[in-house]
């Protein structure tokens, strides 16, 4: 009996101890131009409280006793946008019971402010600095002069609309500008603190000093016309002091209190880290290697040591070819990003081509045959000698190549001439063609593909015979081929990168059966860049040849009316070839590649 009262009055208190906790309903993260927004919305008001630290390029959000589903607590990759956010990791704040923290990590350090609204916290964030005007600001500038009222009693007014740029220059390391109204400074034995709050009364804006600075040697200056920001960074070096700016407020202590201050920040930073929660997660790896990919993120996950026993861990599961990742939230989120980035498949990329041949050749005949007019004449011989009268007369209304005569004539005998023979010539030869050769090959991307056609011509060549053997007859073989070897490249952008060997091998006819026939080979090996479905001309060979061959008596062959008598046919003849390759490579699975962007107006869980 009393040990159930006991469970019901620790349910009571458990129920009473918790109905101040705050639930998180909603949490979005939108871009509303220059300015990024997470909202978080609450069944209650909560507490919240900023913190930026610059040196990881990260604001921290904090939520006092407030708690939130297994949905609300998945980050949120803001990458796609345009602005400075780049990750939110919410979890629950190491070394409480009910706080919750946000980690955004920034592209760059920007500032930022919390509005509330009942039940909504809404942090603004700018996507490049300046956005914010000083009215946008007000609430955090009043949150820390309240914190320097206990201090100084006395918060400056700026005296220069410039003043957030002068203290960001006086706080960043690199080449400065000193833009400051211009002062005097002349003292003797004068403390550094002194010196400070002269130059901040000047100036207007607002200084916290350390008291370690107090311990200093006294300063003995004379500083005449020169910008206050000048003056100021001039006696920091003097000091070896730091500055830290928040708003128009400067902090000013020395190097030996920032670097501890520096070590116990970055050992709260490893705690906090020993205190996370390890978690596992399966990755199904489907188009990449598993080892491959473990080799990538075994440097992101987390390492043992300062104090900590916890150490991120990345398995292959051969047989499904999974990857089993043990870490933190954070680092789990960081890795899934990495993996769905790399394992996307493969492009696939589909090369066509085609190789264009035209050939047009010219040839004209025109005049006496090879033989010219040839004919006998005998004065002195018997007639009944000669032989009988005969003759041949032939015409052809379409001579061809081979056999070009238009008019022929032959007389054997007429009276006293003999053997009279001529051929008149009159042929035009015209002569076009093309060939069209298209090759096509699919290969995946940064692997080497081919593919080849080969054209084997035969032949008959004798051997000479020998005193051992007699003279014989081969048959041997030539080949011409026909190949395309190619080795895509996807760039980023879309774009393929392409290392391109093309060779065209082709016969021309043979005189005859027995003589070797002659072969001609093309080669183009060039390295391109084509975007994704166009069409480029990577290579051309254009070759004309014209030649004229004119032989007969000399002089008389040069007479005019009758000089074509004795000259062989006139025979002009021209050709021109040439080669044109074309090419145009196409990724067919760009949507299952990764090759297309999504982009989407807004991101919210």
């Amino acid at each position: 009996m009393n040990k159930i009262l006991f469970i019901f009055l620790y349910s009571i208190f458990a129920i009473a101890a918790d109905g101040d906790v705050a639930i998180v309903k909603s949490a979005n993260f939108i871009q509303d131009g220059d300015v990024s927004k997470l909202i978080l919305d609450f069944d209650k008001a909560v507490f919240a409280e900023r913190t930026h630290i610059k040196d990881d390029k990260q604001i921290i959000l904090d939520l006092k006793n407030a708690k939130a589903s297994k949905k609300i607590m998945r980050g949120m990759d803001t990458s796609e946008f345009s602005g400075s956010a780049v990750f939110i990791s919410p979890y629950k704040k190491p070394g409480t019971k009910n706080d919750l923290r946000f980690a955004i990590q920034l592209r760059d350090n920007v500032r930022s402010f919390i509005e509330n609204k009942q039940n909504r916290i809404i942090l603004h964030i700018e996507n490049r600095f300046g956005v914010f005007s000083k009215r946008k600001l007000e609430k955090a500038d009043v949150q820390v002069s309240g914190a320097l009222e206990e201090k100084d009693k006395k918060l400056n007014i700026p005296k220069t609309a410039t003043i957030q740029d002068i203290l960001q220059n006086l706080t960043l390391s690199g080449v400065k500008k000193y833009i400051g109204k211009r002062i005097s400074i002349n003292v003797i034995n004068v403390s550094y603190p002194e010196v400070l709050r002269m130059i901040a009364d000047t100036s207007g804006f607002n200084i916290i000093i350390d008291n370690q600075i107090n311990d200093l040697p006294p300063l003995t200056l004379s500083l005449t016309n020169i910008p206050w920001d000048e003056a100021l960074d001039t006696i920091m070096s003097l000091g070896k002091l730091v500055a830290k700016k928040h708003s128009n407020i400067l902090t000013v202590q020395t190097e030996a209190k920032a670097r501890e201050e520096k070590k116990l920040e970055i050992e709260r930073k490893n705690l906090n880290k020993i205190q996370e929660p390890m978690v596992t997660k399966i990755f199904p790896i489907s188009f990449s290697e598993p080892q491959s990919i473990v080799t990538i993120i075994s440097d992101y996950l987390t390492k043992g040591g300062n104090g900590s026993s916890q150490e991120g861990r990345a398995k292959i599961d051969k047989r499904t070819s999974n990857i089993i990742v043990r870490d933190t939230v954070d680092v789990i989120e960081r890795i899934r990003k990495i993996i769905e980035t790399l394992d996307t498949e493969t492009p696939q990329i589909l090369i066509e081509s085609k190789i264009v041949e035209v050939e047009d050749s010219y040839e004209l005949r025109a005049g006496l045959g090879d033989r010219g007019l040839r004919a006998e004449y005998n004065p002195i011989a018997d007639a009944d000698s000669l032989g009988r009268e005969s003759g041949v007369f032939s015409f052809s209304s379409a001579p061809t190549k081979d056999s070009p005569t238009l008019i022929a004539g032959a007389i054997d005998v007429y009276k006293r001439l003999t053997g009279l023979d001529f051929q008149l010539q009159l042929m035009e030869t015209e002569s076009r063609g093309k060939i069209v050769s298209s090759p096509k090959i699919i290969t995946q991307n940064n692997e080497a593909a081919s593919i080849t056609n080969d054209q084997v011509l035969s032949f008959l060549t004798t051997r000479a015979a020998t005193a051992e053997q007699s003279a014989t007859t081969e048959l041997e073989s030539l080949t011409a081929s026909l190949s395309l070897k190619v080795t895509p490249r996807v760039t980023n952008d879309g774009s393929i990168n392409m290392k391109v060997d093309i060779t065209k091998g082709s016969f021309s006819p043979q005189e005859t059966q027995t003589s070797v026939p002659p072969k001609t080979t093309n080669k183009i090996s060039t390295n391109v860049l084509v975007d994704n479905g166009s069409t480029i001309v990577i290579g051309g060979i254009h070759t004309t040849t014209t030649s004229e061959v004119e032989s007969g008596i000399p002089f008389l062959k040069d007479l005019p009316l009758i000089g074509w008598l004795f000259r062989s046919a006139y025979n002009p003849a021209s050709k021109k070839a040439e080669l044109v390759v074309f090419l145009t490579p196409r990724v067919i699975n760009q949507e299952e590649a990764g090759l297309v962007n999504r982009e989407g107006d807004g991101l919210g869980i």
